[in-house]
Formats: structure tokens, C-alpha cells, sequence
């Protein structure tokens, strides 16, 4: 776990309990034992399982989990995700910040694999974007792999994507050629995207070398394809981007682009109706 995420869950809990579980603390007898399972209620995919158990660890490092399901698992309604066991007081108290986390980036993951699901056969990936919760990046962007996309650039630093092209090149292709070459040679693992919104564009872009991708924004499909025909199996992978949603996309990745770009995938899942049950315990547990 990376440290973000760590920090992630310290914060989720700190926000939950501050000073302490009033309600568990003075309702819930200290010496009570308690057995429960995360059940589906909802179709859809789970993620962000390691993160849920991680937090019933870290509110009582003896409570029992038992994960049934790992992430990227179908689910459908009564889907038995995970089992907790312990002390009452201490799952209740992790229940919340436990269900917040499986249900946000499951939902992410459901969403995924929506895209996922519309475009198989195509050979076009379903990629994400940044447009992702502040300070939850790794874990949406987790999600989506565990939905069956792929991670675009992580942040700023390991992808240059050149946007406006048309004001970043004001000396024309030589020009770009260039900072192409120097940020090449200052960063030899970085990669470089271009985006084009005309075909023109595109045919400019091709002649270029070390470029490797080219995003290809807001184009109809006829362009699409047009601009696959001209990369000929050769060059650049293509990315579409704009305009893609659970509708459009099957047809857009029909026109043989390598990558579809889906900001939604992120911005607009829905969290996936998850709960926590708890079931009767024998005195012997």
C-alpha cells in the first residue's frame, strides 16, 4: 500500500471518529462479539477490497477478515463480498469508512466495465483521464484496471500531452520536432502525445519521430477512421477522446482506434450499493 493511500485511510477514520464512537461506546456492551458480511445489493464489479479490509484492521488490529471476493470480481444481489469478526465496538465503528471506500471505487470499477463490455472485440482500450478525486488518484485509477480498463498518464510527470498544438508550435513542425528531441533526450521514459483535432493535423503529426501517441479530440467517426487509414498500422497509437459515453462508444471504437479516453469512468460513477450485515454469533465464537 502506497503511503498516500495509507494516509487516505488515517484521514477517513480521524474524520469519522474524532474523539470516539459515542454512539458504540455507550450502546454496545465493550465485551459483545460481533460476526458480519459485506453483501452486494447491486450488479456490478467490487475493487478496493484490500482498502475495506485495511480498515477493520487498523481500527482493531484483532479483528478477523476474510475477503470471499478480490477486486475485480462480478457481483450480483447477495453476493457475499467479505466476512468481519471481533469485537462489536470495532466493527461498527470501521463499518462506514470501510463501506465508503468499497463502494466509491467499486463503482468506479462497474463503470468501467460498462465501457469495457461495449467495446470487446474492437481491440480499442478503455482508458481513464486525471479528472479523479483529489488525493484518491491511485485507488480510482486502480478501480478502473480492476474494471477492465487501463491507466492513462498518472499526473503531469510521466506523459507529455501537448494540447492547442497550434500555439505550442508557432514555428511550425521544426519546432516541435525539438522540444520533442530535448525532452527526449531530459526524460527517456517519458512519452509524448499530440492532440489533433483535424486530419491535417494528423498528417502533420505522422512525419514527426517520438511521437507516440496522438489524441484525436472531438472528432466525428468518419474522421476517426479516416485518420486510422492514414496511420496504417504504423506510427503513433491513436486515442479518440470527447464525446464518449455508454451510447456513442461501441461505434467509436468500431472505427479501429487503439485507445478511447473516458473521463467518465471516474467523474461519474455511481457508488456501488454495498452493506454490511451483521449475523447472530454463538457464544463460542
Amino acid at each position: 500500500m502506497d503511503e498516500t493511500t495509507s494516509t487516505l485511510i488515517d484521514l477517513a477514520l480521524a474524520e469519522d471518529i474524532g474523539s470516539g464512537d459515542v454512539t458504540s461506546n455507550y450502546f454496545v456492551p465493550a465485551d459483545r462479539k460481533a460476526r458480519g458480511l459485506i453483501v452486494a445489493k447491486a450488479d456490478g464489479v467490487v475493487a478496493g477490497v484490500e482498502i475495506a479490509e485495511e480498515v477493520f484492521r487498523r481500527v482493531d488490529e484483532d479483528t478477523m477478515v476474510k475477503v470471499l471476493l478480490e477486486s475485480g470480481n462480478h457481483v450480483s444481489p447477495r453476493a457475499y463480498v467479505m466476512e468481519v469478526k471481533g469485537k462489536a465496538r470495532s466493527l461498527l465503528t470501521a463499518e462506514r469508512v470501510a463501506l465508503n471506500f468499497l463502494q466509491r471505487l467499486s463503482g468506479v470499477a462497474t463503470k468501467t466495465r460498462q465501457f469495457v463490455e461495449l467495446t470487446e472485440g474492437t481491440g480499442a482500450r478503455i482508458l481513464d483521464t486525471r479528472k479523479t478525486t483529489p488525493g484518491w488518484r491511485s485507488l480510482e485509477k486502480g478501480a478502473v484496471v480492476a474494471g477492465g480498463g487501463m491507466n492513462h498518464r498518472m499526473g503531469l510527470y510521466d506523459r507529455a500531452m501537448v494540447k492547442d498544438n497550434h500555439l505550442v508550435a508557432e514555428g511550425g513542425l521544426a519546432a516541435l520536432q525539438d522540444a520533442i528531441n530535448r525532452l527526449k533526450a531530459d526524460h527517456p521514459g517519458v512519452e509524448v502525445e499530440l492532440e489533433a483535432d483535424r486530419l491535417d493535423q494528423v498528417a502533420d503529426f505522422l512525419k514527426l519521430k517520438g511521437v507516440d501517441y496522438i489524441l484525436l479530440d472531438n472528432m466525428d467517426n468518419e474522421s476517426l477512421g479516416k485518420a486510422v487509414e492514414m496511420r496504417d498500422g504504423k506510427g503513433p497509437l491513436l486515442e479518440a477522446s470527447g464525446g464518449v459515453n455508454l451510447t456513442t462508444v461501441a461505434d467509436i471504437a468500431k472505427t479501429g482506434v487503439n485507445f478511447i479516453s473516458v473521463g467518465a469512468v471516474t467523474h461519474s460513477a455511481l457508488a456501488l450499493d454495498l452493506s454490511l450485515e451483521f449475523l447472530e454469533i454463538s457464544d463460542d465464537e
